[in-house]
């Protein structure tokens, strides 16, 4: 039988960042996994009802999530390009 390599998980995803202080009024300030960080800020828009109705793909950005993300709405694909300037 072939051995394990000896690596742990932990890296790429499962990796805890830090947000930043603009992202920490969403999601909090101790560091969590990126996929965490998305899931939260999903929690986010979903409780303050922020998807356009018209077009679910595209997000209506509230005054914590313009901070985020630069700009009054972006879709959904574009939300992780803005997250990523926010996680260290």
């Amino acid at each position: 039988m072939a051995k394990g390599t000896g690596r742990k998980a932990g890296g790429g995803l499962a990796r805890p960042v830090t947000p930043s202080a603009d992202l920490a009024a969403i999601v909090g300030s101790s560091p969590l996994p990126r996929s965490e960080v998305v899931s939260k800020v999903w929690d986010h828009i979903r409780k303050n009802n922020l998807q356009n109705p018209n077009n679910k793909r595209e997000i209506l950005a509230d005054d914590k999530l313009k901070k985020v993300f630069g700009t009054d709405k972006c879709t959904m694909f574009e939300m992780n390009k803005h997250l990523s300037k926010h996680l260290s």
